[in-house]
């Protein structure tokens, strides 16, 4: 703990100077473009990953980056995903999991979950995914772990569009939805390309198709 506390210190005596006005600017409001939606892992850090700053990125982080269905019961990511597309405005979601994620593991073996009935309910939002590669391998093993992870990613998006919010901004162009895995051991980004109907590296191409869509100039 006490390396958090100095971390603290560092940051009022060296970090914040340095980006004082920015700051300032975040102190009356927020304008983040993009709403990223992550695992709770320590191993992820969105902005260092993203290279952004303060106030670019509206972060939602749980266990296996979980976008719950649309339901009338009010819960945490519900009300975040409606205040981001709604109120603040995003036009980018991105769903990211990750390499090695526990929370997958979990869902691959929710038999071995007991003792954490929470977790094990929680991640029966990841069930589809696992049934989906069970579905094609005719068993879920360890093996199937990166599989898993991305069948994830993309049953999470097709959550999202659930979400009124964010279903209204879909048909009108407003918003899209992006999926991404992240290689913890090597730094790479895997995208999910539709026409590829698959996970693919980004790459420069990746970046100039979406500065092509937006009509932004590089």
């Amino acid at each position: 703990m006490q390396h958090v506390i100095d971390g603290v210190a560092k940051f009022q005596s060296e970090v914040f100077p340095k980006k004082e006005n920015t700051f300032k600017k975040l102190a009356n409001g927020q304008n983040p473009e993009v709403l990223f939606i992550t695992c709770s892992d320590s191993r992820i850090d969105p902005n260092m990953l993203t290279q952004t700053d303060p106030g670019e990125l509206f972060i939602c982080r749980n266990a296996g980056n979980v976008v719950p269905p649309h339901s009338n019961q009010t819960g945490g990511m519900t009300a975040s995903i409606e205040f981001a597309v709604a109120a603040l405005g995003v036009t980018e979601i991105v769903v990211c999991g990750h390499t090695d994620c526990g929370a997958m593991k979990g869902a691959m073996a929710p038999e071995n979950l007991n003792d954490l009935p929470h977790v094990k309910e929680w991640l029966g939002h990841c069930r589809a995914a696992t049934s989906v590669v069970k579905e094609r391998h005719g068993e879920v093993t360890h093996e199937r772990l990166p599989e898993v992870t991305q069948e994830n990613v993309l049953l999470q998006l097709q959550h999202l569009r659930t979400h009124p919010a964010v279903a209204a901004k879909l048909a009108t162009g407003k918003v899209h939805l992006h999926g991404w895995v992240y290689n913890i051991e090597t730094g790479e980004i895997l995208c999910f390309d539709e026409r590829e109907k698959g996970f693919v590296p980004m790459s420069d191409a990746y970046a100039e198709e979406f500065a092509a869509k937006r009509k932004i100039k590089l």
